[in-house]
């Protein structure tokens, strides 16, 4: 078994001096045996921090690691079972594409046939085998990824590390990696912990991704289950692109329901049903943020009972469907995606309409997703 588990995993750089930084803060995670995890936040969130010390390139503050059952806080490097992929390839200059592969074999004193035969192997998966005579400076970013990626193939890890591998490409060859690192691992059915702070990255690969932010884990699920049941407001604006929009406001009840509504002269006034409904019932009079992603709008008619008025202020077509950014008649900045090449000009006037089965709501001062199971009017 080559699962990780992290266990109240802590990491504070200058520990005791009044310039010291708390990276990783107390995390608690379990990667399974031949999962592709994803750790994804924005920069300062401390997932690479979290993926060196697995590696072994950082020192553990607190807390433990374990690879299947041994514990490796103080086991070296090179004695762990992992491989990492760097994202400046890291590659020797003078050594040709073959001998770069080989270089981590050779210090393990590995037999020169062995070696050979891995280094073969890893250049056919890779497509690599009509390149192992030239030199690094011969080959193109993503050929130099690939040897990367066949340096950690060789070595036959129990684990493989990714540490933004994909961020020095041009942006057809990341989709292109990004596809061939995922059949890599479905042809190895390895355990693998992919970095990035691109959540194209983490929604197109991950069997599950861990959501970070500031030290901490916001929210581990399904790149499905993370968008479509954000917990928490951090990860509903940082998952999905264009971001949610969110909705500052309260519940109000009246004789035909639980509305959402904001504060202001322009009200904007959007009915809940089923189970917002349900949890917004709980919640009367509290503030709450309301937040609908872009692509759960619709262009509607003024008097549409849950239309929102507004003013386009920009328009951006992108072929397949177009990004258009409003301003509601309450002051809210609004982004909907629309398919298509939307015919909207700059302060045209527009009603756009929300799905109601595609509302989330948040508790306004926690900024927890609020759901059956945390209904709790005191909070």
């Amino acid at each position: 078994m080559s699962g990780v588990t992290l266990v109240n995993l802590d990491k504070t750089y200058g520990l005791g001096t009044k310039d010291s930084f708390h990276a990783v803060k107390g995390i608690d995670l379990e990667i399974r045996d031949k999962e592709f995890m994803v750790l994804v936040g924005p920069s300062g969130c401390g997932k690479s921090t979290t993926l060196r010390m697995i590696a072994g390139l950082e020192e553990v503050t607190a807390g433990d690691l374990y690879i299947g059952d041994q514990r490796i806080n103080n086991v070296l490097p090179k004695s762990r079972g992992t491989a990492m992929v760097f994202q400046n390839y890291a590659l020797y200059p003078h050594m040709t594409v073959a001998e770069n592969m080989a270089f981590g074999l050779k210090l393990r004193k590995t037999p020169k046939v062995e070696i050979a035969r891995r280094v073969e192997e890893a250049a056919d998966i890779l497509g690599l085998s009509t390149m192992l005579g030239r030199k690094p400076k011969a080959l193109s970013g993503g050929q130099r990824q690939r040897v990367a990626l066949g340096r950690a193939i060789v070595r036959k890890p129990d684990v493989f590390l990714f540490d933004e591998p994909l961020s020095n490409l041009d942006a057809k060859m990341r989709v292109q990696m990004r596809t061939e690192i995922s059949k890599l691992h479905a042809r190895l059915n390895a355990t693998m912990i992919y970095v990035t702070h691109d959540q194209t990255e983490a929604m197109t690969m991950g069997d599950r991704i861990c959501v970070m932010k500031d030290g901490k884990i916001m929210q581990v699920d399904t790149p499905i289950d993370v968008y479509k049941k954000p917990a928490n407001i951090f990860t509903a604006g940082f998952i999905g692109l264009p971001q949610m929009n969110f909705l500052s406001g309260s519940v109000v009840n009246s004789g035909e329901g639980c509305y959402f509504e904001t504060a202001g002269i322009n009200t904007l006034r959007i009915p809940l049903s089923g189970s917002n409904a349900s949890v917004a019932s709980a919640h009367i009079g509290r503030q709450i943020t309301l937040g609908v992603r872009p692509e759960h709008f619709i262009v509607c008619t003024k008097n549409d009972p849950t239309a929102i008025d507004a003013t386009v202020e920009l328009s951006e077509p992108m072929g397949a469907e177009s990004n258009i950014h409003l301003r509601a008649v309450n002051g809210h900045s609004l982004i909907v995606r629309l398919t298509g090449i939307a015919p909207f000009a700059v302060g045209q006037k527009l009603s756009v309409s929300p799905n109601l089965q595609e509302i989330h709501l948040f508790d306004a001062e926690h900024e927890e997703r609020l759901s059956i199971e945390n209904n709790n009017p005191l909070g």
